[in-house]
């Protein structure tokens, strides 16, 4: 299982790496390019979209992977297309119905003329995520790869572009976003048609459906509401910070937030999904503990280091990178950074507590979040500062994702003891690294001199880390085998 779980990993990734590399080098143009009120305003324009993608399909899109016979999947997959197409249709009735009157509450007009757009975006999501579904639950990763990859080359290669020629405005960044998910979505539909359309014209009744419906019912009575709070209590920040204080405000905290997303991005989101599929397998197999002690650990080892080096050098990285105008938002990251670190390791994990059917534990944490968030960001609101915002908002996180490991940890039988000592023995290899940091920020070395040591620190760090760890060296190998065969 160890060396299949790091090939699907390696072929999910493959597209990720390459298609978040080039959105990592074309970042520090686009801060130039754009102003940080624009990517406020498409941050919040995200904001809105995500919290309604989210449950487009109901969270039947989930389902998909639950059932033992392909041809009882295929009608679960049909009806979460049918639920994106109803909703989006919903949402732009809603939208011409309330007349802006959101945008004005949350003191963003300049984003008006753009909501026509949401219900696409919506549709395109829920389309996506039914396709991506399908696509893992057959073990077809290398197509769902090459759909990340068309998103991100161009939605990046429109931005870019658009900056370029001298219309960097809101509006480019948003129809940017459209187009990499129609493009992506389009080409993994295509895929999933032609390899697929036999057994799902064959197998999709509308009986079947209904039967999918009242099955898996807890989806959208239970892990729907749980997906909308969580979904809504992290985009709080864009709605508050922007009510309280600006979209420039929010644009700091976009860039952020992308630069903590991208560990996520990069391998979080792959594990993820392979632990997924892998975890139904293992509950099957009696072999759930063991599995997920393996993707912990690999989870810890990966992002520990890099977050608790971030911590210590946000301000001078961001604003060495981005360019001074967005040293604040390096602020923010130094805030958030421990908090990132535990929302990381927990959130592929999180899964469990589906391939368990225990979406209640999903319910009671997302309704945590969204409280001890909305409360942490209103206080700040209210005080006048958004450090105070931001600090609150990471101690609200922090308490509850430290909170849901802990559950994730017991459900899945792994004992705290187990998950402490892996804390610790990769919290022992940041210790002599992070005082050479220290010790540099206290003699005031030159900034540049300091995001470089840390750099050559961290990147030392993950040659050992690949060398030892069971999955990332499994990894490194099928890289190798890989390159060879050309």
């Amino acid at each position: 299982m160890r060396h299949s779980f790091a090939a699907d990993v390696l072929t999910l990734a493959s597209g990720t790496v390459i298609a978040q590399a080039i959105a990592i080098i074309a970042l520090p143009i686009l801060t130039r390019l754009y102003t940080p009120d624009t990517f406020g305003l498409l941050a919040l324009f995200l904001s809105i979209t995500s919290i309604i993608s989210v449950v487009a399909c109901l969270r039947y899109e989930l389902s998909i992977m639950l059932p033992v016979k392909d041809e009882d999947a295929t009608s679960l997959l049909v009806l979460s297309l049918l639920l994106a197409a109803l909703t989006s249709l919903t949402i732009a009735v809603l939208i011409w119905l309330s007349g802006g009157a959101l945008l004005q509450a949350l003191n963003a007009p300049a984003l008006e003329p753009y909501m026509w757009l949401v219900p696409i975006a919506v549709f395109l999501s829920g389309c996506y995520l039914a396709f991506n579904y399908w696509s893992s639950r057959s073990k077809r990763f290398r197509r769902i790869s090459t759909a990340l990859m068309a998103n991100s080359i161009s939605q990046t290669g429109i931005q870019l572009a658009a900056g370029l020629v001298g219309y960097a405005t809101t509006g480019s960044l948003i129809i940017a976003v459209i187009f990499g998910s129609a493009f992506s979505t389009s080409i993994l539909g295509g895929q999933v048609l032609r390899n697929d359309r036999k057994i799902i014209r064959e197998n999709v009744t509308l009986n079947g459906m209904e039967r999918g419906f009242k099955k898996y019912k807890k989806f959208p009575m239970m892990d729907m509401w749980s997906a909308l709070l969580n979904t809504a209590s992290w985009q709080l920040p864009s709605f508050l910070l922007t009510a309280f204080f600006s979209t420039t405000i929010v644009g700091f905290y976009a860039l952020c937030m992308r630069v903590l997303y991208f560990p996520m991005n990069l391998i979080g989101s792959s594990i993820a999904q392979v632990f997924f599929q892998r975890a139904s397998e293992a509950k099957h197999e009696g072999s759930l503990d063991h599995l997920f002690e393996n993707v912990l650990s690999t989870l810890v080892g990966f992002s520990l280091f890099p977050m608790l080096m971030l911590a210590l050098v946000g301000e001078q990285l961001f604003g060495i990178v981005f360019g001074a105008t967005w040293s604040e938002a390096g602020v923010y990251a130094q805030i958030l950074a421990l908090w990132a670190f535990v929302w990381f390791i927990s959130s592929p994990l999180s899964t469990v507590y589906i391939v368990l059917e225990r979406q209640e534990i999903g319910l009671r944490v997302s309704i945590a979040n969204f409280v001890t968030r909305f409360i942490a960001l209103l206080v700040g609101g209210l005080m006048g500062d958004p450090l105070v915002a931001i600090t609150l908002f990471a101690i609200a996180g922090l308490s509850v994702y430290s909170y849901m490991l802990l559950i994730l940890t017991h459900h899945a039988g792994v004992s705290n003891h187990k998950l402490m000592t892996i804390l610790f023995s990769n919290f022992k290899l940041f210790i002599p690294a992070g005082l050479i940091v220290v010790i540099l920020k206290v003699f005031a070395i030159n900034p540049i001199a300091i995001v470089v040591v840390s750099g050559i620190l961290t990147l030392g760090y993950f040659l050992f880390f690949v060398k030892n760890d069971p999955y990332a060296s499994k990894l490194l190998e099928d890289v190798r085998t890989m390159i060879q065969k050309g």
